[in-house]
């Protein structure tokens, strides 16, 4: 078995040139609105859901090709998400990824329409794969949609916009990350095994407690990373929650305690694993990387 850190970056790359495939822009006119699109999508990241999807298609001794479709819509969907978070109507943030966000590089309006074409893009490619049955595919469908819309990460949003400038009990908390950040990571652990063909319910669910762990996990590393990382590292503004007066972990049980938190959902998710033995390895590194990194 190949170094994490040499997986990582194979999983980086295979997704980066899958994606770069996909962006020829064949429609003359709209070469501003596929330029956006392609600044989004193939502005860097850490790629953490492509890769999940990787991972959970791994724990079946798998690695088809037709995976590489699952996890290219996952990061459509993040990456569409991604800019209409940054907007001026959402955050209003400038910064993404160490790089001016798509409505400063763009406009609003061309951010928005980019965000737009992303989101159904993901449903085309997932619906159009042909080496898949015809039922996997509509159940995929139905999954990304679930996870994506008013049930998962809109759903969440709305909730944290909500939220500002008022007083969230920690049950609340994990509720509204569940949907915002969960949901899709838990969505991109369920494709990967989906797209196999193999999994059986008891192992999705398996899986499913696997990714409701690791996805809490990473929102509590994110709000640590908001607080004790450098905006030249993590490519976002550093505090950008506690201006906007938001509810963090890290607010609310302090740092040492959001720490805790975030190596105990780890741990909560490596264990869950047990089941799969050696061929969850690739998703227990995964699940230790969420919590270690600093970006």
């Amino acid at each position: 078995m190949t170094r994490f850190e040499d997986y990582l970056k194979d999983c980086q790359q295979r997704i980066d040139g899958y994606l770069e495939q996909q962006f020829d822009n064949n429609h003359p006119g709209l070469d501003r609105l596929y330029a956006a699109m392609h600044y989004s999508v193939t502005g860097g990241g850490k790629r953490v859901r492509p890769i999940l999807t990787y991972a959970s298609c791994e724990a079946f001794g798998a690695s088809e090709a037709a995976v590489d479709v699952a996890a290219g819509a996952v990061e459509l969907i993040h990456a569409y998400s991604l800019i209409h978070d940054d907007l001026p109507a959402m955050d209003d943030d400038d910064l993404r990824r160490g790089r001016p966000t798509c409505h400063r590089a763009f406009d609003e309006a061309t951010a928005i329409l980019a965000g737009d074409a992303l989101q159904a893009l993901a449903f085309e490619w997932i619906s159009r794969e042909g080496s898949w049955q015809a039922e996997t595919r509509l159940r995929m469908t139905h999954l990304l949609a679930r996870a994506a819309g008013p049930q998962g990460m809109v759903g969440g949003q709305a909730i944290d916009l909500a939220a500002v400038g008022t007083q969230l009990d920690q049950n609340a908390l994990e509720d509204m990350h569940q949907h915002k950040t969960g949901a899709l990571i838990r969505a991109s652990v369920q494709l990967g095994a989906l797209a196999t063909e193999r999994a059986d319910e008891a192992q999705l669910a398996t899986l499913d407690q696997y990714a409701r762990c690791i996805g809490l996990a990473f929102q509590v590393q994110d709000d640590i990373i908001d607080v004790e990382s450098d905006t030249s590292i993590s490519g976002k503004q550093q505090g950008a929650d506690s201006a906007r007066d938001k509810p963090t972990y890290p607010a609310m049980l302090g740092l040492d305690g959001a720490h805790a938190l975030a190596h105990s959902l780890c741990d909560q998710a490596i264990s869950t694993l047990e089941p799969f033995g050696d061929n969850a390895e690739r998703l227990r590194q995964v699940a230790r990387y969420i919590v270690e990194r600093q970006f």
